[in-house]
């Protein structure tokens, strides 16, 4: 399959390595061109321009927030040079009003949008075992197929409109935030008890939370490795302030989504914006004393 490629951060250069592995012709295009000698160097081919991308059976975006979206796709002329057909596979986390524009823009051109946001981190995304949370058209989702297959475990169909996969995953991320806070709270709670962080978090984790989100993040807990991100606290505030805007859209009360936006916002006023969002934990042991 012929695959154009924009968005070669952390995530985009993992996920384009995997495509080229499997036997894909990928095309990328990125802001600075120190990510695209990489992927050239693994088989890709490089665009001097984001608009020579879209000769291609498909089009693959992994761009960090709405603007950035906006700026390629529109600004920059990617969707005006996009021939009817094309396929376009979002797989960035942008809000679900967003989604849904870039759905009528799409629809306009003859363009077939599908919103794929994944869930999973660097590591794994190079792993090739994402999950991936697909909405738009079926008929393109199953072209879409073989590349989906190739840089995920399974995909997760959640209908037609677009901005549905977005709302999925702006909804789990306020989870795994949530966990990441009720693990950090918690662990200062026992701190000032005299248990030392591991030891909880390996009774938790293999108990009553045995499951990958709380393992994962919880051994970053206890062993206070914060850094390096591999999903800064900024890109966290964007998600949770996103879920707050979908809720607000249909009147959904978020409660402790705002206190989650309230304290990452301490945390990368008080120096904490290179970290991982794990370094919630960090924050409430601070404010414990500890």
């Amino acid at each position: 399959m012929e695959i154009g490629f924009i968005g070669l951060g952390h995530m985009g250069k993992a996920i384009a390595a995997n495509l080229i592995r499997a036997g894909h012709s990928v095309r990328v295009w990125n802001r600075s061109p120190e990510a695209m000698s990489e992927l050239v160097a693994k088989g890709a081919r490089a665009a001097a321009k984001p608009t020579e991308v879209v000769s291609a059976d498909l089009l693959m975006t992994m761009l960090a927030h709405d603007q950035a979206v906006r700026d390629v796709m529109f600004d920059r002329g990617v969707l005006a040079a996009a021939q009817p057909g094309l396929i376009h596979l979002n797989l960035a986390t942008v809000s679900v009003a967003f989604a849904a524009e870039l759905a009528t823009a799409h629809q306009e051109r003859g363009v077939s949008y599908i919103a794929a946001p994944v869930f999973g981190r660097p590591e794994v995304a190079a792993e090739g075992k994402l999950n991936i949370v697909v909405a738009g058209d079926a008929a393109a989702i199953a072209k879409a197929q073989p590349a989906l297959a190739a840089i995920g475990q399974k995909t997760w169909p959640v209908g037609e409109r677009p901005e549905r996969a977005n709302a999925v995953k702006v909804a789990g991320n306020f989870m795994l935030a949530s966990a990441i806070e009720a693990m950090g709270e918690a662990v200062a709670l026992t701190r000032a008890h005299g248990v030392a962080a591991a030891q909880f978090l390996d009774i938790l984790t293999n108990t009553l939370f045995a499951a990958p989100a709380y393992k994962g993040y919880g051994a970053m807990i206890a062993a206070e490795k914060y850094q390096p991100a591999g999903f800064p606290m900024p890109l966290a505030l964007k998600d949770i302030r996103l879920a707050l805007s979908a809720a607000e859209a249909h009147n959904v009360p978020m409660p402790f989504a705002s206190v989650l936006r309230d304290n990452l916002l301490e945390a990368i006023a008080t120096g904490g914006g290179d970290q991982d969002w794990s370094g919630l934990a960090q924050l409430a042991a601070r404010r414990a004393g500890l």
